[in-house]
């Protein structure tokens, strides 16, 4: 074990600008010599970043790293611009607190229960998208509205407003993208709208998330404050569709570009649950780490010592990639048998809606599948064209034939 020797001047992070859903070839290097580095974001303090499996795991699920304690410090970011991060700047148990009210609507049998009204859904999109002819942007016409549809559907938020609220929810994942005063009006945009609906729903109670919040809160204060219900239901909106809009078609991408992809699952339709296991491994969706954690004791991590009050990100893309836990991880396996990704996250804070996103991902491909078995990418792949100034990778548009 080494001592937390602070490197004068750590290098910049992100390495470099994402790329398509290339890794930067420095992950693997660290991995391999420099576990855990110390790197500098465009914003705030030097921070450590973890770039193997376990070690990932140990910052994302170990009480000794926290999220709270970065209130109050110069926390790592990407952004000028500091915000509330909410529910996502918890700890248990006040974290638990909030997350249990909202856990219910993501179990596995309630979201079996809107599988079949997604795949319905998902038909009815892919109906349209045939019925304009190739070639169709595959973004527009099934990935952006169908999560958009699901997730309304569970908070009870009405579809028609979509446009609005899709908008907004960019400066949950806004890096560049926004200038710090858009990203704030776009806040007060989506939460003043959640406060609207939540008073709509105690008027007019309804089978949906948005009441069972509202009655939660009425019924006992202490469980929720009326910021904190706001606020979560707000961020459950945006993070609830905003990068399963962001999947669908990087899914699609890498598998109609892939040896072994569209054509295997056309073949093996059967594979398309761990289809989307081994591509929420595979597809590097963040263009950077995420929140950091704090060391609340000194704690040895990647053979370093990390000394109380130090911040640590973590890779998961990268960790996604270790070879100590991944056969051929720069392949695409669709039959990939153990996969402990960690693509939804760990601990404390995975993914309330992983459940969710993973049966729309699958709904989404086996519809297209179904629908559309000769999908084919309409321009060639160098005519893409992608984000920028996000959080996230994903394409503007992709335009398919059949």
């Amino acid at each position: 074990m080494t001592g937390a020797s602070h490197v004068a001047t750590p290098p910049s992070y992100p390495f470099s600008p994402p790329e398509r859903l290339d890794l930067d070839p420095r992950y693997a290097r660290l991995r391999r010599e420099e576990p855990l580095v110390r790197v500098r974001l465009p914003y705030g303090e030097p921070v450590w970043l973890a770039t193997r499996h376990a070690d990932v795991r140990t910052v994302l699920g170990d009480a000794r790293f926290s999220r709270a304690a970065a209130a109050g410090r110069d926390e790592p970011r990407n952004t000028e611009r500091r915000q509330d991060n909410g529910i996502l700047g918890m700890d248990p148990p006040e974290h638990t607190r909030l997350r249990r009210l909202v856990a219910k609507a993501f179990t596995a049998r309630r979201v079996e229960q809107l599988r079949t009204r997604t795949r319905a859904t998902a038909h009815e999109l892919v109906d349209g998208m045939l019925a304009a002819g190739p070639p169709a942007d595959l973004v527009a016409h099934v990935a952006t509205p169908l999560p958009i549809r699901v997730i309304c559907d569970l908070l009870g938020v009405p579809v028609t407003d979509q446009d609005k609220f899709h908008t907004w929810s960019e400066a949950i994942v806004s890096t560049t993208s926004l200038s710090g005063e858009q990203v704030q009006r776009y806040l007060d945009n989506l939460f003043g709208y959640m406060t609207g609906l939540i008073e709509q729903r105690r008027r007019e109670p309804a089978d949906d998330l948005l009441t069972a919040m509202a009655q939660a809160r009425d019924a006992d204060a202490d469980r929720l404050t009326e910021d904190e219900m706001v606020q979560l239901a707000g961020g459950l909106l945006a993070a609830g569709h905003e990068t399963t809009v962001t999947q669908i078609p990087n899914f699609v991408y890498v598998l109609l570009t892939a040896e072994q992809g569209w054509a295997r699952l056309r073949a093996e339709p059967g594979l398309v649950p761990s289809a989307v296991e081994e591509l929420m491994r595979y597809v590097p969706l963040g263009a950077t780490a995420g929140f950091a954690r704090y060391a609340l004791e000194d704690v040895e991590l990647g053979g370093v010592l990390v000394r109380a009050g130090e911040p640590v990100l973590v890779s998961i893309a990268s960790a996604n990639r270790d070879e100590t836990v991944f056969t051929d991880p720069d392949t695409l396996d669709l039959t990939r048998a153990v996969n402990p990704h960690l693509g939804f996250g760990h601990g404390a804070h995975h993914c309330v809606g992983a459940q969710l996103a993973r049966m729309e991902l699958q709904v989404v491909l086996e519809t297209l599948l179904e629908r559309a078995p000769g999908l084919r990418l309409a321009v060639p792949e160098s005519e893409l064209t992608w984000k920028s100034g996000l959080l996230v990778r994903g394409l503007t548009a992709l335009p398919v034939s059949w």
